[in-house]
C-alpha cells in the first residue's frame, strides 16, 4: 500500500499503537461506565468528551494527563494540537484546570510526525518530540513545578568568589530563557574566557533549583570529555565542598593515557565513575546526576554502531558502545559544548537526531557561532566576543606576519624534460620521472599534488627570524602551533614541516613534535599535555586535532600553512592563542603568520559572526539517484546531479575499472557517457536505463578503485618568500607599517585641540608631566585606529629600524619629521648632559 493511500485508522494501527505498546501503554478501548482508577498505564481509544471523542486518552493511575489527537500519515500533525485543546476543554471529572484546559499535556501525529504541548503555563510552547513520553516520565512531568523552580533563582544571589561580571551575566540570561520556557538556547562566548567553568555554575544552580536533575553534557572529543570531568569534579559551589560530593558526576570509559601523563597513570588520582545502564533506561525522579559522554557514545546507545558512524568521525569511540532503549525524558537539560562543529550538519545528520531524541532543554556552548548552529538553537542568549574580552582585559590580542610565497600565491610551472620524484601514497616508494610535457600547478595543488621542498624550507626559515627576536626579546622561545595542509600517510606535509624545523633550529628531535589524529602519533592527548606543560616541544605541527578544545595558554605564534576556508574553522584555530599566559603572566599578545600573503585574514576579516555556511548535507547514494530518475521523481534535476557524479568518477578511477565499464557503456569512457546522457535518456529511456539499473554496473561503479596517484616532490623550483608585520588596530583591522604611521601623524597635526595633552606637548613643553603622560596614552588608544604605545614602537621599529622609542617623541615626529625619535633612556640621558653641561656626574647624582 502506498503512503498517499493508508487510512487514519490503519496509521493508527500501524504506527501509533506500535509506539505507544513499545512505550509501556496499554491500549484498549473506552467501556462506558468504568471507573477511571482502573486504569493504571492505559491509553483509552475513543474516549468520550463534551466535545466529541478523543483518539487516545493516556491515564496513569486514574487521571487522564494526555490527549493525542491522530491523523493518517499523510497530513501535518502541529496545527492539530488545536483539536486536542478542543477535546481537553470539553473532559468532565477532571482534577485539573489550566485555563479552561482539563489535561496537562497534548500530543498530535500522523505516526511519524509528533507534536507535543504542556499547556500548564501560558507562556509554554508547543514543540516537536521524537516519540510520546513514558506513563513514569508523564508522572514525572505533573509533579514538577516548573515555577516555582524558577523561582528559586530570584531568591539566591548568584555570587561565586570565581565568577566574572560576564560569566554572571551568561547564567543569569540562561535561566531567564528557561523561565520564559524557552527550550534551545545558544551561549556563545570567545575561546579562553571559561565557557566551561560558566557551564558548570549554571548546572549547579541549575540542578540546585531543581530545574534540572538529569543532565548531559556531550563533547565531541574524550579529550573534551576530560577536561569536563575535571572541571565538574573540581568546582567548589561552596568552600570545601567539591560538586561530585553534592551531586553524582558519572563520564564513559576512558583508557588511562586519555586521562594522565605517564607518571599520574600509575596512581588512582582520576578515576571518574562509570554512569550506571539503569539510569540511562529507567530514569527516576530522585536521580540527580552528570553525565559527560562523547556525541559518538551517545549516536551508538540511540541508534547502533552503523548509524551512529554515517557521517564518519575525527576519533572513534571504545567498542563497549551498545544500543541502548533510552527513553526521551532521560535527561532534563542537554549541555552540547562545541555546537558549532557536527551538531547541526543537516536534519538527518547522526548529531542532530542525537540531539533531537531527547525531550530536554538544550544549551549549546560555542565561540563561533553560525547561522545554521542559531537556527537549531533557535535563540542566542547571551554573547561575549573576542574583541569585548581583548578590551576587557581577560584575552590578548594578536599581530600578524604576512609571508609571501610565490609557489602559495601563483602555483608551479614545470617544463619538459624536468625531473622530479613521484612518491607512491600507498607504499612510500618514491621513483624519479622526467616529465614528457609542461605542467602548470595551481596555488591550491600545493601540497596535495605537488610538493615544492623549497618553499617549505623558505617559509620555515622566514618563521625562524620572528621566533628569534622573540626569543632575545623576552628571553623565552615561543610556543609554536604550526598548521599544516595534510598529514597523509608516506606524503604528509606535517611530516615535511617537522623535519624542516628540527633542521631549521637544531635542538633535538624533541623540540619540534607532530600531533594530529594519524595512528603514527602515539597517545596524541598525552602529547599535547607534554606540549601545554612543558618546555618540549617548543613547536608542535598539527592539521585539524589541536584546532579546537585544546588549552595552551603559553602558545604565543601560530602558523597557517593550510588553506583554510571555514570562518568556524579559522576562529577555532586562532583561538588556541588567545588565552593569557600561564608560566608566561607577561604574554601580552600572540603572533599569527599568514603564509597566504595576508589572504587568510583578509578573507576572514569582514564576515559576520553569523556567516551562512551551509550544512554539509548527506550524500545520496548512487543508485537513489539513478531511481529518482526512474520514477520520474525531479528528473531533470537528479540527471544533472547523475552526469556530475559521473565526471567526478570518472577523472578518480583506474583503467581496471573502465574495462569492467566496457561490457556496459561504449569504450568503458564514462566521462563521455556522462557528456552524452541528457541526449541518450530523451531518446531511448528505457535502453538507457536498464543499463544505469543494472546492479553489476552499479556495483562496478560504487566500488571502483581510484587511480593511483602519486605526490610529485619538486626539488629544482626556488621559490620567493618575504614576509612584513602587520599591525592590528583595536577594531580588528590590519595596517601595513607605512600606512599605521601615515594614519597616526594625520591624527596627531589634525587633533591638537581634542587631545590637549598633543598640545602641552607641541606648544607649552615647560607644562608637560606625568598626568599630561597618563592623558596622552589613554586618549591615544582609545582612538580608531588605535594608537597604544606597543603598535606605534612595532611600526616605528619597522619603518625606522629604532626599537622602543618613547611616546613623546613618536608624536614629535609624527608632528614633524625633523624631530629625532628616541628611546626613554636617550631622552633621559640628553636631558642629564644639558643640566650637566661639561661637567661630569657623580655616581649618585647620576642615578
Amino acid at each position: 500500500m502506498r503512503n498517499d493511500e493508508e487510512r487514519e485508522w490503519q496509521t493508527r494501527k500501524r504506527r501509533i499503537d506500535t509506539r505507544l505498546t513499545a512505550l509501556g501503554w496499554t491500549i484498549t478501548p473506552y467501556l462506558e461506565g468504568t471507573a477511571l482508577s482502573s486504569y493504571a498505564r492505559h491509553a483509552l481509544t475513543e474516549y468520550p468528551t463534551a466535545n466529541g471523542p478523543a483518539d487516545y486518552a493516556l491515564v496513569v493511575d486514574g487521571r487522564i494527563l494526555g490527549i493525542v489527537e491522530a491523523k493518517k500519515l499523510t497530513l501535518g500533525p502541529q496545527n492539530v494540537l488545536s483539536q486536542a485543546e478542543r477535546y481537553a476543554r470539553g473532559l468532565a471529572d477532571s482534577p485539573f484546570d489550566f485555563h479552561g484546559l482539563h489535561v496537562p499535556f497534548l500530543y498530535s501525529t500522523n505516526g511519524e510526525v509528533l507534536w507535543f504541548h504542556d499547556v500548564r503555563n501560558a507562556l509554554s510552547r508547543s514543540r516537536r518530540i521524537s516519540t510520546f513520553h513514558t506513563p513514569a516520565a508523564l508522572t514525572e512531568l505533573i509533579g514538577r513545578d516548573v515555577d516555582a523552580d524558577c523561582a528559586w533563582f530570584a531568591d539566591r544571589a548568584n555570587d561565586h568568589e570565581r565568577l566574572r561580571d560576564y560569566q554572571r551575566d551568561a547564567n543569569a540570561a540562561v535561566e531567564k530563557a528557561i523561565a520564559e520556557r524557552k527550550r534551545q538556547m545558544l551561549v556563545a562566548m570567545a575561546t579562553g574566557t571559561g565557557k566551561t567553568f560558566t557551564t558548570v555554575n549554571s548546572v549547579y544552580r541549575l540542578m540546585k533549583s531543581g530545574v534540572a536533575r538529569r543532565v548531559l553534557f556531550l563533547v565531541d572529543r574524550t579529550a573534551l570529555a576530560v577536561q569536563a570531568v575535571r572541571a565538574f569534579a573540581s568546582y567548589e559551589p561552596e568552600p570545601g565542598l567539591k560538586f561530585n560530593k553534592v551531586y553524582e558526576v558519572y563520564s564513559q570509559r576512558f583508557r588511562r593515557e586519555d586521562v594522565e601523563d605517564e607518571e599520574a597513570a600509575k596512581s588512582d588520582k582520576f578515576d571518574p565513575a562509570v554512569l550506571p545502564a539503569p539510569y540511562l533506561l529507567d530514569p527516576k525522579p530522585g536521580h540527580a546526576f552528570v553525565y559527560v559522554c562523547t556525541i559518538q557514545r551517545m549516536a551508538i546507545n540511540l541508534f547502533g554502531r552503523e548509524a551512529a558512524f554515517e557521517q564518519g568521525d575525527d576519533l572513534p569511540d571504545p567498542d563497549d558502545a551498545e544500543k541502548l532503549d533510552i527513553p526521551i525524558h532521560a535527561f532534563d537539560l542537554i549541555v552540547a559544548d562545541e555546537c558549532h562543529r557536527g551538531y547541526t550538519a543537516s536534519e538527518q545528520a547522526v548529531w542532530r537526531r542525537t540531539l533531537d531524541h531527547f525531550d530536554a532543554i538544550k544549551v549549546g556552548l560555542t565561540a563561533t557561532p553560525a547561522a545554521h548552529t542559531k537556527a537549531y538553537f533557535n535563540d542566542v542568549v547571551y554573547r561575549y566576543g573576542y574583541d569585548r574580552a581583548v578590551r576587557e582585559g581577560y584575552l590578548v590580542d594578536y599581530d600578524a606576519v604576512t609571508i609571501k610565497s610565490g609557489v602559495r600565491l601563483n602555483g608551479v610551472f614545470l617544463r619538459e624534460g624536468e625531473q622530479v620524484a613521484i612518491v607512491d601514497p600507498d607504499s612510500g616508494t618514491e621513483q624519479m620521472d622526467q616529465l614528457e610535457d609542461e605542467r602548470k600547478f595551481e596555488a591550491t595543488d600545493i601540497e596535495r599534488k605537488i610538493t615544492v621542498l623549497d618553499s617549505n624550507r623558505k617559509i620555515v626559515e622566514e618563521f625562524k627570524k620572528y621566533a628569534l627576536e622573540h626569543e632575545v626579546r623576552y628571553g623565552r622561545f615561543p610556543k609554536t602551533l604550526f598548521f599544516a595542509a595534510n598529514d597523509l600517510p608516506h606524503v604528509s606535509h606535517a611530516d615535511t614541516l617537522v623535519t624542516l624545523l628540527r633542521d631549521a633550529f637544531g635542538r633535538g628531535d624533541s623540540f619540534v613534535s607532530k600531533i594530529t589524529g594519524s595512528p603514527t602519533v602515539d597517545r596524541p592527548l598525552q602529547r599535547i599535555r607534554e606540549f601545554r606543560n612543558r618546555p618540549n616541544p617548543a613547536i608542535v605541527v598539527s592539521v585539524d586535532l589541536m584546532s579546537t578544545g585544546v588549552d595552551i595558554p603559553d602558545l604565543e605564534m601560530i602558523v597557517f600553512l593550510r588553506p583554510v576556508k571555514s570562518r568556524i574553522l579559522f576562529e577555532q584555530m586562532l583561538g588556541r592563542g588567545t588565552r593569557k599566559g600561564d608560566k608566561f603572566p607577561d604574554k601580552s599578545h600572540f603572533t599569527v603568520f599568514d603564509c597566504f600573503d595576508g589572504t587568510l585574514l583578509a578573507y576572514f576579516k569582514s564576515a559576520s559572526a553569523f556567516t551562512a555556511e551551509p550544512p554539509d548535507k548527506p550524500t545520496r547514494p548512487l543508485e537513489q539517484v539513478i531511481e529518482d530518475i526512474w520514477q520520474n521523481k525531479d528528473r531533470q534535476y537528479n540527471v544533472r546531479c547523475l552526469v556530475k557524479r559521473f565526471q567526478r568518477l570518472a577523472k578518480e578511477m583506474s583503467g581496471d575499472t573502465r574495462e569492467k565499464l566496457a561490457g556496459f557503456i561504449p569504450d568503458g569512457d564514462l566521462e563521455q557517457f556522462a557528456k552524452d546522457l541528457p541526449q541518450v535518456l530523451g531518446k531511448s529511456l528505457t535502453q538507457t536505463m536498464a543499463v544505469l539499473r543494472n546492479k553489476e554496473f552499479q556495483n562496478v561503479l560504487i566500488n571502483h578503485r581510484p587511480a593511483r596517484r602519486g605526490l610529485i616532490v619538486d626539488r629544482t623550483t626556488e621559490d620567493t618568500v618575504s614576509s612584513e608585520w602587520l599591525i592590528r588596530d583595536g577594531n580588528g583591522k590590519e595596517y601595513r607599517p607605512d600606512d599605521y604611521l601615515s594614519a597616526f601623524a594625520q591624527f596627531v597635526k589634525q587633533n591638537p585641540e581634542q587631545v590637549e595633552a598633543i598640545r602641552i606637548l607641541l606648544e607649552r613643553p615647560k607644562e608637560w608631566g606625568t598626568a599630561a603622560l597618563s592623558d596622552l596614552r589613554q586618549k591615544l588608544a582609545r582612538q580608531s585606529p588605535r594608537f597604544d604605545e606597543r603598535n606605534l614602537q612595532r611600526a616605528h621599529q619597522i619603518r625606522y629600524h629604532k626599537a622602543l622609542a618613547d611616546i613623546i617623541s613618536m608624536v614629535k615626529h609624527a608632528a614633524r619629521e625633523t624631530e629625532p625619535l628616541l628611546t626613554a633612556a636617550e631622552r633621559a640621558e640628553r636631558a642629564i648632559k644639558k643640566v650637566a653641561g661639561s661637567q661630569t656626574l657623580s655616581d649618585e647624582q647620576a642615578r
